[in-house]
């Protein structure tokens, strides 16, 4: 299979814009144009190929090597194809993402997967913050898609968002669904303070015992029938959800009262 692979040859002194690295723009684009697709620097306008060497060409599989935390906006929009990093990344990954798949094989700045609508990311070290979340003086985050979060996950992880699935294998820190309105976080390591502040809708689900602002009451312990299907959709990339009622259940807390709001934090208690 053909791909397009770029390599950074010099790490920036300020953030790089890059906008244009993504499958949709470079799927249908031959070696010499791809080369002379335009990068932002600050002020400056700059070709790829004065900071990246170029191979291949007309690919929606794209894959980018070296320390990349200064490079910006990699896959922002993007609505196939796969891209795949070598290395770590910058703010605003795989934002506006309607469709395709990133991969990053080390860990991601701030905004990943900001307001994204579909598609997969999968960050395999630790994220900033606002990981799926809505950006300032936006209403809605997050509308459809999944982010994995293999190590820890900053600030407001998935503040505002509506649908889609966030799971985080690391500690989340401070308001983890910040003003949720909808969807999925899955919490493997638990999280800092202020979980679910202001929350509207949606479901947290923690497997680690939490400690809840007070607006948020204890409502039972229960084994929630949507988890065996959840669990089973999780199950295919690579996370594990304990379902079984022989095994623990979940207490239920409702909230955030303050709002009021009508969402769940599901915290799992083994036997």
């Amino acid at each position: 299979m053909s791909q397009v692979t770029l390599r950074l040859k010099q790490t920036p002194d300020v953030p790089l814009e890059a906008e244009n690295i993504t499958p949709d723009v470079l799927s249908d684009l031959p070696h010499d144009e791809i080369r002379a697709l335009k990068l932002q620097l600050g002020k400056r306008t700059f070709r790829i190929d004065e900071f990246f060497e170029v191979e291949g060409e007309r690919s929606d599989q794209v894959e980018l090597h070296g320390d990349l935390k200064r490079v910006k906006w990699l896959g922002r929009g993007m609505t196939r194809g796969r891209l795949v990093v070598h290395g770590d990344t910058g703010m605003h990954l795989g934002a506006l993402m309607k469709g395709g798949e990133i991969d990053v094989h080390g860990s991601a700045g701030d905004w990943v997967g900001a307001e994204m609508k579909g598609g997969l990311i999968h960050v395999r070290g630790d994220a900033g913050g606002q990981v799926g979340a809505a950006y300032r003086g936006a209403t809605v985050g997050m509308k459809n898609g999944t982010i994995l979060i293999d190590g820890c996950a900053g600030l407001e992880t998935g503040m505002r968002m509506k649908k889609g699935t966030i799971v985080v294998g690391g500690v989340v820190k401070d308001f983890g669904g910040l003003q949720m309105k909808g969807g999925n976080i899955v919490m493997l390591s638990g999280a800092e303070i202020r979980t679910g502040a202001w929350m509207v809708r949606g479901t947290i689900i923690s497997m680690l015992p939490l400690k809840l602002l007070p607006t948020f009451r204890y409502s039972c312990d229960y084994n929630p029938g949507f988890l065996t299907l959840f669990a089973r959709q999780l199950n295919r990339l690579g996370v594990s959800l304990p379902v079984s009622a022989a095994a623990g259940v979940y207490q239920l807390f409702s909230g955030d009262c303050s709002v009021p709001g009508k969402g769940e934090i599901l915290v799992w208690q083994p036997h």
